[in-house]
């Protein structure tokens, strides 16, 4: 985490958090979700605004983390803006020489393969679990065939609590009550 960051949240410790404002995509790409796009529906049906700011992304990925309850967030400042997810909160980038990269561009190793009732690839890693980008299946397909990896069938219901992950905090926010 960003020093800036530690020091507005010791400066402003009781912000309220923001719930739905940000996406994550099964592809690794943030969406911004103003007021407008969360009223037309839930995460990724209704997306938002693709970022593309380099600095920005840059700033939400060194800031991202999960709380106790699986709720992923971008630490904004003294605020904590949760993270809607299509998916899981990794996509897994794989590189021709072997490596593999989360979507944050950290380098991850990995565990173990799933492969869920969709046919889509997920990786449990020393950074958690997180889905394969879909350009990368061509390469995810060599691995498997050379026996690096032997995909276990599971559930994408599983997944969520194999993972200790919630796809949409805003959802599990909304349901508490007031």
């Amino acid at each position: 985490m960003d020093d800036i960051v530690k020091a507005a949240m010791a400066k402003w410790p009781n912000v309220p958090d923001c719930f739905g404002w940000l996406g994550l995509d099964a592809r690794g790409n943030w969406y911004m979700r103003d007021d407008r796009v969360q009223a037309a529906g839930p995460f990724p049906a209704s997306k938002g605004s693709l970022l593309q700011h380099e600095k920005l992304i840059e700033f939400i990925q060194r800031n991202y983390a999960a709380d106790a309850q699986g709720r992923w967030y971008f630490q904004n400042g003294p605020q904590r803006v949760y993270v809607e997810l299509e998916a899981t909160p990794w996509i897994w980038r794989l590189q021709p020489d072997g490596r593999v990269l989360s979507h944050t561009g950290s380098p991850v190793q990995v565990l173990a393969s799933l492969l869920d009732e969709g046919g889509k690839l997920y990786l449990a890693t020393d950074l958690g679990l997180g889905l394969v980008h879909s350009a990368d299946m061509a390469l995810a397909a060599d691995r498997v065939e050379a026996g690096d990896w032997n995909p276990e069938m599971v559930l994408f219901e599983e997944l969520r609590t194999r993972g200790r992950f919630l796809q949409s905090p805003k959802a599990s926010n909304d349901k508490k009550p007031a």
